[in-house]
């Protein structure tokens, strides 16, 4: 099939059968096309939508998101997961509004040039918001390439990753880039799943490799399986007893990176080695139940331990800018990850 006529029954199908009411669609701003292909990096739209609705009410426009604290950017990410994508997104809007003086990048290399920012995604922001050329190789265009083409092979691989920006590329329309984007997204996210697709549906099957050779199932070949290691921490909320908690900022790289949370260690050690660093005194570490939690790369169990500061323990240190010691208003109002959030309510809630 020619390249023209694949993008042609696409956008077809687009017009009929396509999401033409997403809320970063009205209007497609570079602001608002940007902030959504962030947050639908590893996260899908159902989960987006919310966020990004709350995110903007609070940001209304990239000068806004470049004169926030990083404190306040991380509260309103809270639950999104991924933070570094807050953290980026929020060093490129200080980028685009100190050195750039607020104008959007006009080329991918512009794009490229940003925190956070990856080929698919720049050509995401430069097809959607400015009408540009750009192909763009999501999760969700991977597969439906994939399929159609029959490409075999992991797309981490670097190989298999050319051979499917190559098809991407070549099968891009010369007239509405932005509809085209969205129409490719849309067919794999409603129709080219990876479970359970809907090929009678399908716009393209007719000529769909895949679908000829009987290997929709197999394509796209998964990354290979490894087992991820495991990692056990404890996770110490410690009050005063007159209704403030000490937490402490996550060091910038690592687990929830930037963002504040009660103190984790690694063992009992450790435990006695930061109370004594803090000038804390603790008669009884109350437990309660493990949390798990998965990361890409590992599993997390956190053991949580509950303590009560004695009389003698209330003059704790935490006057620095890594810890401070916050009421449950002040708490909840911070950038806490989604399972320490959760976990920590559910400790209020038992006050």
């Amino acid at each position: 099939m020619k390249p023209a006529v694949y993008a042609e029954r696409l956008l077809v199908w687009y017009d009929r059968a396509g999401r033409h009411d997403l809320p970063w669609q009205k209007p497609r701003t570079p602001y608002r096309v940007w902030l959504a292909e962030i947050m639908l990096q590893q996260t899908q739209v159902a989960t987006v939508i919310p966020y990004f609705q709350h995110f903007i009410a609070r940001f209304p426009d990239v000068q806004a998101l470049a004169a926030a604290a990083p404190d306040e950017v991380l509260a309103a990410w809270s639950g999104l997961g991924y933070y570094a994508r807050a953290r980026n997104l929020h060093a490129a809007a200080r980028r685009i509004v100190g050195e750039l003086g607020g104008n959007w990048p006009q080329t991918l290399d512009g794009w490229l040039a940003l925190p956070g920012i990856g080929r698919s995604t720049a050509g995401a922001v430069l097809a959607q918001a400015f009408g540009q050329r750009h192909a763009i190789l999501d999760g969700n265009v991977r597969r439906v390439l994939a399929r159609h083409t029959g490409i075999a092979g992991w797309p981490g691989v670097p190989a298999v990753a050319r051979e499917l920006w190559t098809v991407a590329e070549q099968r891009l329309p010369h007239r509405r880039l932005a509809d085209y984007t969205q129409a490719q997204m849309d067919l794999g996210a409603l129709l080219c799943t990876a479970r359970n697709p809907r090929c009678a549906e399908c716009p393209v099957a007719a000529d769909c490799v895949a679908l000829r050779e009987n290997h929709v199932a197999q394509l796209p070949t998964p990354r290979p399986r490894r087992e991820r290691p495991r990692r056990v921490l404890e996770l110490l909320l410690v009050g005063d007893g007159n209704g403030r908690w000490l937490l402490e900022r996550r060091p910038p790289a690592g687990i929830w990176g930037g963002l504040w949370c009660p103190p984790l260690v690694e063992t009992a050690q450790q435990r006695q080695a930061w109370c004594v660093a803090r000038g804390i005194t603790v008669s009884r570490w109350r437990r309660l139940a493990a949390v798990e939690h998965g990361f890409t790369h590992f599993q997390l169990e956190m053991r949580p331990r509950v303590a009560c500061l004695t009389t003698a323990g209330r003059g704790a240190r935490a006057a620095d800018d890594a810890a401070r010691w916050l009421t449950v208003d002040e708490v909840l109002a911070l950038g806490l990850p989604a399972p320490v959030r959760r976990l920590f309510v559910a400790e209020l809630e038992k006050a």
